[in-house]
């Protein structure tokens, strides 16, 4: 039977059996005491970053570090990651521009400089935390600030650098409040959207949540799920039932679904596409990717 809702990729006149495989390579707050595979150099995450394209991936999503691990939005770094990625793999580059600070000046910058085919942009303010039932406390606590005038400064910078962007939504009011931008032609179909579910603040992993956002993002639309920690692997598996692509990577989670500590981005893409292989879909190729998310060819 086939499904029958806004999220179909029939509805977009492209084969519905083709899934898009992104791997998000290191995040800002997973360190290596909590997992060794954790890259946090340039060179590192291009390895990384090889390992998934080869397993399977199309896409990679990239935060920058320094080389001890803390976060940096520092435009060399990026410029440097791009480079060392470039010179191993034709994967494309899904760069993050997501801070807790207002000022996206280096965002902008390294937007520019490195133009990378994709760029997430996060859709609106949340609070961002974790709870510890065992603690009976919460890990962190905070509040995860993006304002429209934040965002609109992102998308000017990704129109005129042509970079793609990928409207990061982690509730329905996020994906309800893209019209606005698209009323000021900041946005223009076909949008690419990102699904995020289980994080506390949060639309909850649950197969209604993708069907809530499915159903209010513009129809046509290209959509992913990125399922954070527990419920990773399920959440994943239901997106690939309902036509959606998925994402997966040490950003997100850190175990594989038999429970043992993932040894790598690359044997979680391997996971990932198993997984979409066992519903009757394949993973999409680079260029299939490109003509699906409507990116050019890297210049």
């Amino acid at each position: 039977m086939e499904l029958s809702f806004t999220g179909n990729p029939k509805a977009q006149g492209r084969d519905p059996d083709v899934c898009i495989v992104t791997c998000a390579l290191t995040g800002v707050l997973a360190n290596r005491k909590q997992n060794p595979g954790i890259p946090y150099t340039p060179v590192e995450i291009a390895e990384e970053a090889r390992r998934a394209y080869e397993a399977g991936a199309s896409v990679v999503h990239i935060h920058a570090r320094n080389d001890d691990g803390s976060p940096t939005f520092e435009p060399k770094t990026f410029a440097a990651i791009e480079r060392e990625v470039r010179a191993r793999c034709p994967v494309l580059l899904n760069l993050s521009t997501g801070t807790l600070f207002d000022d996206v000046s280096q965002q902008v910058a390294y937007l520019t400089e490195v133009r990378p085919e994709i760029g997430a942009l996060n859709m609106g303010t949340m609070n961002y935390s974790k709870y510890s039932r065992q603690r009976k406390s919460f890990v962190f606590d905070m509040v995860f600030p993006n304002t429209y005038e934040k965002i609109t400064k992102l998308l000017r910078a990704m129109n005129d650098a042509g970079v793609k962007p990928e409207l990061e939504c982690f509730d329905s009011g996020h994906t309800q409040g893209v019209w606005p931008l698209l009323d000021m032609g900041l946005l223009a179909p076909p949008l690419q959207f990102s699904f995020i579910v289980g994080v506390l603040g949060g639309i909850p992993g649950e197969v209604e949540s993708l069907q809530l956002q499915t159903k209010i993002m513009p129809q046509g639309s290209e959509w992913e799920c990125i399922a954070i920690s527990h419920g990773h692997w399920r959440m994943l598996a239901a997106a690939a039932v309902m036509g959606g692509n998925v994402r997966t990577g040490l950003e997100d989670h850190l175990y594989m679904p038999d429970g043992a500590m993932a040894a790598s981005n690359g044997a979680m893409v391997e996971q990932a596409v198993a997984l979409v292989r066992g519903i009757g879909r394949r993973p999409a190729t680079v260029e299939e990717a490109r003509a699906i998310l409507g990116v050019g060819a890297q210049t």
